[in-house]
């Protein structure tokens, strides 16, 4: 028997706010636990798309559909409940929260579906020794280098087990090492999680580590 995927988009169809079409006829099925890299040109809706997927906007046309639920039938409440509770977001401009520790700025996704204090900072120092920056709960951001920062961006984003990630050019601003390190460990712990994953980047090395590689044109998805 076929499992129903984690997230169907259907026909997707957008305009940005001066009219012009950024894409239609966009359609493509994620599984849990699968990758998919998203490339190209600098444009042409990639982050659009991701804001689609997650609720933060709504296609001009057609449907995104995650855990068989269609978010347009959704109110605005319902929605952002359904950001906190199944999705994770990875940042290219990072977003951790200058004034809290890294073990708060983890365990945020957490904090706010109301998860005990004992089982927030257990499971943010989990992730800060997986993503290797153990011990060091009690830090502070401005401590860290920018590759650290986004270690914590991706513990953070899988503090409460999210069924999708969505990842915005997440070594967009790191050197090649780094990078790979970065990538490296999302994806071991996507794999871990069983989630699936969206990851917008330019990178044909970080590209090269998904499931399958498609491209965004303004007639949708094809494969790159």
């Amino acid at each position: 028997m076929s499992t129903a995927p984690l997230l169907r988009l259907v026909e997707l169809r957008k305009r940005v706010p001066g009219g012009r079409l950024l894409f239609e006829g966009l359609s493509i099925a994620l599984q849990a636990g699968e990758l998919i890299a998203i490339m190209g040109e600098s444009g042409v809706g990639k982050s659009t798309l991701l804001n689609l997927v997650a609720g933060l906007d709504s296609p001009d046309a057609g449907s995104v559909i995650l855990g068989g639920v269609d978010l347009a039938a959704l109110g605005e409440d319902a929605r952002a409940a359904l950001r906190r509770e199944r999705i994770g977001f990875v940042f290219q401009a990072f977003h951790i929260l200058p004034h809290l520790t890294l073990g708060q700025n983890v365990g945020l996704p957490l904090a706010l579906l109301r998860a005990a204090p004992a089982e927030i900072d257990a499971r943010a120092a989990d992730l800060l020794a997986a993503v290797g920056l153990g011990g060091r709960e009690a830090d502070y951001p401005n401590q860290l280098s920018g590759g650290e920062l986004q270690r914590v961006a991706i513990a953070r984003a899988l503090a409460h087990r999210p069924a999708l990630l969505l990842a915005d050019e997440p070594t967009g601003n790191l050197d090649p090492e780094t990078a790979a390190m970065v990538l490296s460990l999302l994806i071991a712990q996507l794999r871990q999680a069983g989630a699936g994953g969206l990851l917008v980047t330019h990178s044909d090395v970080a590209a090269a580590s998904a499931d399958r590689v498609v491209r965004l044109t303004a007639d949708g998805l094809v494969p790159a």
